[in-house]
């Protein structure tokens, strides 16, 4: 690939990225942070990651939220939803339609999710969509160009 991916986070990947420096998906934050994948964002997503880095578990202060934000969304390519939204193949879980419908508006390359509910979607879906390990391992070392 000689241009820098587009590829939509789930929640998931993004949440352990930026909490979990020595995680294994660790990897993915600097990676976008040096330019080698571009994030793609919508309103619904960004709400979703707002809303759920609220959760009680992660005890999480005002402050430290908005400092993960900004380690995450100066990153990302900004796309809107149309008002009809694009088809997407049948999902079980309603909350994983923003991320599919992302990735098509957003013309992504990859849609990077933990979440089985998506994995299997993958056979029918127009990017490929992998594992944040799997994403990780077909990532250039180096920013392309």
């Amino acid at each position: 690939m000689s241009r820098v991916p587009d590829v939509v986070l789930d929640t998931n990947a993004v949440l352990s990225a930026l909490l979990f420096p020595q995680g294994r998906v660790a990897a993915l934050r600097l990676a976008w942070q040096e330019g080698r994948f571009r994030p793609l964002a919508s309103h619904p997503t960004i709400a979703e990651l707002m809303r759920a880095l609220t959760y009680p578990k992660f005890h999480l202060s005002v402050d430290e939220r908005e400092e993960l934000l900004a380690d995450y969304l100066p990153y990302c390519r900004t796309v809107s939803i149309p008002a009809k939204p694009p088809r997407t193949p049948a999902c079980r879980d309603p909350f994983d339609l923003p991320f599919l419908q992302l990735a098509i508006v957003g013309k992504a390359d990859y849609l990077v999710t933990g979440d089985r509910d998506v994995l299997v979607l993958a056979t029918e879906f127009p990017c490929p969509i992998v594992t944040p390990d799997e994403f990780l391992a077909a990532l250039p070392d180096e920013k392309p160009g």
